[in-house]
């Protein structure tokens, strides 16, 4: 199967009532494990690539070919989309012209009539293209892959106004943040999600920054529009954990060095148990 749009997959759970997994990929390893569980769970997912890590994996080019090769390799028949995550202007037209299937352009920090504005060119630019594109209101609170937001809680009417311009999904910042949750988190903000939901003529809603968030408020989201769940941070710590363990195991009794193969699977494979995690909780598996 090739790349698809992810208008479809997503306007399908919000109709149906579950959420689709973004896991962001950073490398071949992690590719392959969302892959491998997406198609064991029979759900469809979307790989979300930052910017970041585009520049990592050697250009945009390059992840294209590489998620292309290895999902006609392993023999992929779920829907799959590739996705720039927050991206820049300049960044979201790149990525539609070397094969993404699916773009985020992060104009939150604009004034909102020149959010307005780029959104609509993107949109323009994507459709004569069959790409998707995610826009954002009111930024997401914390860092990820240098991209900060104060978390600003979204204005309802705002949302409409972008839903209005043709995007395939919105983001709208609703107190949820990147990175791991403070103590004293307040949580999401449902009464503004649930205005957001009932304003937007049931355009799908993406919900960033969902590593801590308890479940029966990732439930409860989902309910009120989000059919889009972005998971990154869970991803990176138990990635680390289990690399930093099969290290410590390992040191004392090879000093040849590592194999990388080696080294890297157990972080692959706790990366998988992340993916098979939340699939579950988003209520996507079988949902191909």
């Amino acid at each position: 199967m090739s790349l698809v749009s992810a208008k479809g997959m997503l306007e399908k759970a919000r109709k149906e009532g579950y959420g689709v997994g973004q896991f962001n990929i950073n490398n071949l390893e992690w590719t392959k494990a969302v892959l491998t569980v997406a198609e064991e769970k029979q759900s469809p997912v979307i790989l979300g690539v930052s910017e970041g890590a585009g520049k990592y994996m050697v250009g945009f080019n390059t992840v294209v070919a590489m998620v292309n090769a290895m999902m006609k390799t392993l023999n992929i028949t779920v829907p799959v989309a590739l996705h720039l995550d927050h991206g820049s202007f300049e960044a979201a037209k790149v990525c539609i012209e070397e094969g993404f299937s699916s773009v985020m352009f992060d104009g939150s920090h604009y004034p909102f009539d020149e959010n307005v504005e780029k959104t609509k060119e993107i949109v323009n630019i994507a459709k004569a293209k069959g790409v998707s594109v995610e826009a954002e209101v009111g930024s997401i609170g914390g860092e990820e892959d240098g991209v900060t937001g104060a978390g600003e809680v979204a204005d309802p009417d705002e949302c409409r106004k972008i839903a209005s311009l043709g995007i395939s999904m919105l983001a709208a910042g609703i107190g949820n943040i990147h990175g791991t949750y403070p103590e004293n988190w307040q949580g999401l903000d449902m009464k503004v999600l649930k205005e957001i939901g009932e304003t937007t003529n049931e355009i799908p809603l993406v919900l960033h920054g969902g590593t801590g968030i308890p479940d029966a408020m990732v439930k409860e989201a989902i309910s009120y529009g989000v059919s889009k769940i972005n998971v990154n941070t869970e991803c990176q710590l138990e990635f680390a954990k289990a690399t930093r363990s099969y290290i410590e195991a390992k040191k004392d009794k090879e000093g040849k060095g590592f194999d990388p193969r080696k080294l890297l699977k157990p972080g692959t494979e706790a990366i998988m148990d992340v993916v098979r995690e939340k699939m579950d909780l988003f209520g996507s598996s079988h949902k191909a």
